[in-house]
Protein backbone atom coordinates (compact mmCIF):
# COMPACT_ATOMS: atom_id res chain seq x y z
CA UNK A 1 0.00 0.00 0.00
CA UNK A 2 1.23 3.59 -0.56
CA UNK A 3 1.05 4.73 3.08
CA UNK A 4 2.95 1.12 4.45
CA UNK A 5 6.00 2.24 6.70
CA UNK A 6 8.08 -0.25 5.90
CA UNK A 7 11.56 -0.28 8.73
CA UNK A 8 13.42 -3.74 8.17
CA UNK A 9 10.97 -6.99 8.60
CA UNK A 10 8.52 -4.24 10.67
CA UNK A 11 5.97 -2.38 8.61
CA UNK A 12 3.07 -0.22 9.90
CA UNK A 13 0.42 1.02 7.59
CA UNK A 14 -0.79 4.92 7.84
CA UNK A 15 -4.39 5.17 6.94
CA UNK A 16 -5.44 8.81 6.41
CA UNK A 17 -7.71 10.28 8.93
CA UNK A 18 -8.97 13.23 10.41
CA UNK A 19 -5.04 14.28 12.49
CA UNK A 20 -2.78 16.70 10.95
CA UNK A 21 -0.38 13.75 9.29
CA UNK A 22 -2.86 11.65 8.65
CA UNK A 23 -2.49 8.75 10.74
CA UNK A 24 -5.08 5.93 11.60
CA UNK A 25 -3.83 6.28 15.76
CA UNK A 26 -5.85 2.73 16.67
CA UNK A 27 -4.24 1.02 13.77
CA UNK A 28 -0.68 2.74 14.12
CA UNK A 29 -0.95 1.49 17.99
CA UNK A 30 -2.08 -2.05 17.08
CA UNK A 31 1.01 -2.47 14.49
CA UNK A 32 3.68 -0.68 16.96
CA UNK A 33 2.36 -2.53 20.23
CA UNK A 34 5.57 -4.37 21.17
CA UNK A 35 7.92 -2.79 18.96
CA UNK A 36 11.75 -1.95 20.01
CA UNK A 37 12.16 1.98 21.42
CA UNK A 38 14.83 2.16 18.35
CA UNK A 39 11.94 0.94 16.18
CA UNK A 40 9.42 3.16 17.24
CA UNK A 41 11.64 5.95 16.48
CA UNK A 42 12.43 5.19 13.29
CA UNK A 43 8.64 5.22 12.26
CA UNK A 44 7.99 8.42 13.75
CA UNK A 45 10.99 9.99 12.03
CA UNK A 46 9.85 8.33 8.62
CA UNK A 47 7.12 10.15 8.69
CA UNK A 48 9.16 13.41 7.14
CA UNK A 49 7.70 15.66 9.11
CA UNK A 50 9.88 18.10 11.81
CA UNK A 51 10.07 16.63 14.75
CA UNK A 52 12.13 17.46 18.40
CA UNK A 53 12.56 14.94 21.49
CA UNK A 54 12.45 16.68 24.86
CA UNK A 55 14.32 15.70 28.06
CA UNK A 56 14.29 16.57 31.52
CA UNK A 57 17.90 15.20 31.94
CA UNK A 58 16.22 13.20 34.68
CA UNK A 59 16.50 9.74 36.05
CA UNK A 60 17.09 7.27 32.54
CA UNK A 61 16.81 10.59 30.35
CA UNK A 62 19.53 9.17 28.41
CA UNK A 63 17.57 6.20 26.71
CA UNK A 64 15.01 8.26 25.14
CA UNK A 65 17.95 10.71 23.60
CA UNK A 66 19.91 7.34 22.95
CA UNK A 67 17.13 5.91 20.66
CA UNK A 68 16.55 8.78 18.77
CA UNK A 69 20.08 10.03 18.34
CA UNK A 70 21.24 6.94 16.68
CA UNK A 71 18.97 7.13 14.30
CA UNK A 72 19.26 10.70 13.37
CA UNK A 73 21.77 13.12 15.55
CA UNK A 74 20.28 16.37 13.97
CA UNK A 75 16.93 15.69 15.24
CA UNK A 76 16.41 19.14 17.59
CA UNK A 77 16.81 18.40 21.59
CA UNK A 78 14.79 20.27 24.02
CA UNK A 79 15.76 20.98 27.63
CA UNK A 80 13.93 23.17 29.74
CA UNK A 81 16.08 23.46 32.65
CA UNK A 82 13.41 25.26 34.79
CA UNK A 83 16.54 26.75 37.08
CA UNK A 84 15.42 23.93 39.75
CA UNK A 85 17.28 21.16 39.17
CA UNK A 86 19.63 19.53 41.90
CA UNK A 87 23.12 19.64 41.14
CA UNK A 88 23.44 15.73 40.62
CA UNK A 89 21.09 16.45 37.25
CA UNK A 90 23.27 18.99 36.03
CA UNK A 91 26.05 17.06 36.99
CA UNK A 92 24.32 13.74 34.58
CA UNK A 93 23.28 16.57 31.68
CA UNK A 94 26.81 17.18 31.36
CA UNK A 95 27.84 13.94 31.06
CA UNK A 96 24.92 12.86 28.63
CA UNK A 97 26.04 15.98 26.58
CA UNK A 98 29.65 14.85 26.25
CA UNK A 99 28.29 11.40 25.71
CA UNK A 100 25.27 11.68 23.33
CA UNK A 101 26.23 15.02 21.94
CA UNK A 102 22.65 16.05 20.96
CA UNK A 103 21.54 18.84 19.27
CA UNK A 104 20.42 20.77 21.81
CA UNK A 105 18.13 23.99 22.62
CA UNK A 106 18.15 24.59 25.99
CA UNK A 107 15.09 27.01 27.06
CA UNK A 108 14.96 28.48 30.79
CA UNK A 109 12.31 30.99 32.85
CA UNK A 110 12.59 34.69 31.87
CA UNK A 111 12.93 34.86 35.65
CA UNK A 112 15.63 33.57 38.25
CA UNK A 113 14.98 30.91 40.61
CA UNK A 114 16.24 33.76 42.79
CA UNK A 115 13.48 36.30 41.96
CA UNK A 116 10.79 34.04 41.73
CA UNK A 117 11.43 32.48 45.38
CA UNK A 118 11.60 36.42 46.87
CA UNK A 119 7.80 36.92 44.89
CA UNK A 120 6.45 33.74 45.55
CA UNK A 121 8.02 33.27 48.93
CA UNK A 122 9.36 30.20 47.82
CA UNK A 123 7.89 26.24 46.05
CA UNK A 124 4.14 27.12 45.68
CA UNK A 125 2.20 23.74 47.75
CA UNK A 126 -0.80 22.88 45.36
CA UNK A 127 -3.07 24.41 48.35
CA UNK A 128 -1.69 27.66 46.91
CA UNK A 129 -3.09 26.99 43.60
CA UNK A 130 -2.96 30.41 41.74
CA UNK A 131 0.46 30.64 43.14
CA UNK A 132 1.21 27.37 41.95
CA UNK A 133 -0.34 28.11 38.28
CA UNK A 134 1.72 31.01 37.80
CA UNK A 135 4.95 29.41 39.21
CA UNK A 136 4.06 26.27 36.41
CA UNK A 137 3.90 28.76 33.48
CA UNK A 138 6.34 30.84 34.61
CA UNK A 139 9.22 27.69 34.51
CA UNK A 140 7.87 25.49 32.38
CA UNK A 141 5.26 26.27 30.29
CA UNK A 142 6.31 29.16 28.94
CA UNK A 143 9.66 28.53 28.10
CA UNK A 144 8.46 25.28 26.19
CA UNK A 145 5.82 27.59 24.25
CA UNK A 146 9.04 29.41 23.22
CA UNK A 147 10.44 25.92 22.29
CA UNK A 148 7.14 25.14 20.36
CA UNK A 149 7.70 28.25 18.72
CA UNK A 150 10.43 28.43 16.83
CA UNK A 151 10.84 24.08 16.14
CA UNK A 152 6.99 24.33 15.15
CA UNK A 153 6.89 20.29 15.83
CA UNK A 154 4.84 18.44 13.86
CA UNK A 155 5.89 15.21 15.55
CA UNK A 156 7.02 15.22 19.77
CA UNK A 157 9.52 12.17 20.79
CA UNK A 158 8.87 11.92 24.31
CA UNK A 159 10.32 9.90 27.19
CA UNK A 160 6.82 9.80 28.98
CA UNK A 161 5.40 6.07 30.23
CA UNK A 162 2.12 4.33 30.70
CA UNK A 163 3.04 3.55 33.99
CA UNK A 164 3.90 6.96 35.34
CA UNK A 165 0.87 8.43 35.85
CA UNK A 166 -3.08 7.93 35.52
CA UNK A 167 -3.02 11.06 32.58
CA UNK A 168 -0.49 8.88 30.56
CA UNK A 169 -2.31 5.81 31.33
CA UNK A 170 -5.24 7.15 29.34
CA UNK A 171 -2.30 7.91 26.31
CA UNK A 172 -0.56 5.02 24.05
CA UNK A 173 2.64 4.31 21.93
CA UNK A 174 1.45 7.09 19.81
CA UNK A 175 -1.30 10.31 20.72
CA UNK A 176 -2.59 13.56 19.45
CA UNK A 177 -1.78 16.56 21.59
CA UNK A 178 -4.81 18.87 21.90
CA UNK A 179 -2.52 21.25 20.46
CA UNK A 180 -1.99 19.36 17.28
CA UNK A 181 1.53 17.40 17.44
CA UNK A 182 1.72 13.77 16.88
CA UNK A 183 3.06 12.49 20.06
CA UNK A 184 5.20 9.33 20.21
CA UNK A 185 6.81 7.89 23.08
CA UNK A 186 9.04 4.90 22.46
CA UNK A 187 9.56 3.75 25.94
CA UNK A 188 6.07 3.85 26.40
CA UNK A 189 5.11 0.11 27.23
CA UNK A 190 8.62 -0.45 28.98
CA UNK A 191 8.87 -0.96 33.23
CA UNK A 192 11.43 0.77 35.30
CA UNK A 193 13.76 -2.20 35.34
CA UNK A 194 13.07 -2.48 31.28
CA UNK A 195 14.37 1.14 31.19
CA UNK A 196 17.26 0.99 33.31
CA UNK A 197 18.93 -2.22 31.67
CA UNK A 198 18.45 -0.40 28.37
CA UNK A 199 20.53 2.56 30.44
CA UNK A 200 22.63 -0.36 31.31
CA UNK A 201 23.25 -1.97 27.86
CA UNK A 202 24.12 1.20 25.80
CA UNK A 203 26.20 2.12 29.52
CA UNK A 204 24.24 5.62 29.17
CA UNK A 205 24.96 8.56 31.87
CA UNK A 206 21.95 9.08 34.31
CA UNK A 207 20.88 10.66 37.85
CA UNK A 208 20.36 9.28 41.16
CA UNK A 209 18.17 11.84 42.28
CA UNK A 210 15.73 14.40 40.11
CA UNK A 211 13.60 16.97 41.72
CA UNK A 212 10.61 19.00 39.37
CA UNK A 213 9.34 21.29 41.38
CA UNK A 214 5.62 21.83 39.45
CA UNK A 215 4.61 18.28 40.27
CA UNK A 216 5.30 18.44 44.14
CA UNK A 217 4.30 15.03 44.21
CA UNK A 218 5.14 11.87 43.01
CA UNK A 219 2.45 10.75 39.78
CA UNK A 220 1.39 14.44 39.15
CA UNK A 221 1.66 15.82 35.62
CA UNK A 222 4.22 18.92 35.39
CA UNK A 223 1.76 20.33 33.21
CA UNK A 224 3.37 19.54 29.66
CA UNK A 225 1.59 16.31 28.70
CA UNK A 226 -1.62 18.22 30.01
CA UNK A 227 -3.02 18.62 26.43
CA UNK A 228 -2.48 15.50 25.56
Amino acid sequence: MDNDVRIGSFTVTAVPSINPIGLDLDAINAQLRGASPDTIVRWALSLGQRAMVTTSMGINSAATLHSVISVDPQVPVVWIDTGYNLKDTYIAAERIIERLVPNLYVYSPCLTSERISARLGGIPTLDERDKHDWFTRTIKLEPFQRALEEHRPDVWITGIRREETKQRKRLDIVSLDARGIVKVAPFFERSEAELEDYIRVHQLPTCTHYFDPTKVESGRECGLHRAG
